[in-house]
């Protein structure tokens, strides 16, 4: 079959997934996030913040597809307040989970409701600058001529990438609430929701290292 039938370039499909899954597998503050929150609050938990999470990307890919997420690239102040939101509201998050932690024994059940755990996930996405510029500077170099138009290119290679998340931060989640299924967690869940603080705190300090803008 010629190469100009297929929407995309077939030479540019395992660069691409090579690019998104080593991309996804390194840790990140939404593979800290997961993992914390599951093994605190079990899979049910876990899978509404991956359902956030997803939203979140879906959004700024669309964003992307329509070159809204340029403004980032090209307007510090923009980018700039974007990231410090993001911190801030990490911060805030870590701090909610120590204080549930501090509870935890006066507590049956403090699993936040489903709506809280998924906008949770989405506004940490929402809120981390690197999410569009992921979109920005990575999905252009496999969008080639001879094929679909620009926008198509992007609608499909963004909706691999969804799925490629979707399959990795499931797996993270399952792997978590397993690993946390080996202690008691109704006992454990102070430490747990103390340690989901901590890390999230920590996530907060690599978010300001790591989306910080080279001069």
């Amino acid at each position: 079959m010629p190469h100009a039938a297929w929407p995309v370039d077939p030479g540019m499909i395992v660069p691409f997934l090579a690019a998104i899954i080593l991309i996804e597998l390194t840790p990140g503050p939404n593979m800290a996030y997961l993992a914390a929150l599951s093994a605190a609050h079990g899979r049910r938990a876990g899978l509404l913040a991956v359902a956030g999470v997803t939203c979140g990307l879906a959004v700024y890919m669309l964003a992307a597809v329509f070159g809204l997420t340029e403004m980032f690239r090209l307007y510090r102040p923009l980018y700039e307040l974007l990231r410090w939101m993001g911190v801030a509201y990490l911060v805030w998050m870590a701090w909610d989970a120590w204080r549930d932690g501090e509870e935890a024994e006066e507590a049956v059940d403090l699993t936040p409701a489903p709506w809280t755990l998924f906008r949770r996930g989405l506004l940490a996405n929402l809120l981390n600058p690197k999410a569009a510029l992921f979109y920005v500077s990575l999905l252009p170099g496999f969008i080639k001529t001879g094929h679909a138009g620009p926008t198509a290119q992007a609608l499909i290679l963004g909706s691999v990438h969804l799925l490629i998340s979707i399959a990795i931060h499931g797996s993270i989640v399952l792997s978590a609430d397993r690993a946390a299924g080996l202690l008691d967690r109704a006992q454990s869940r102070r430490w747990i929701s103390r340690g989901l603080g901590v890390a999230l705190l920590v996530v907060a300090i690599w978010v300001v290292w790591e989306t910080r803008l080279r001069t």
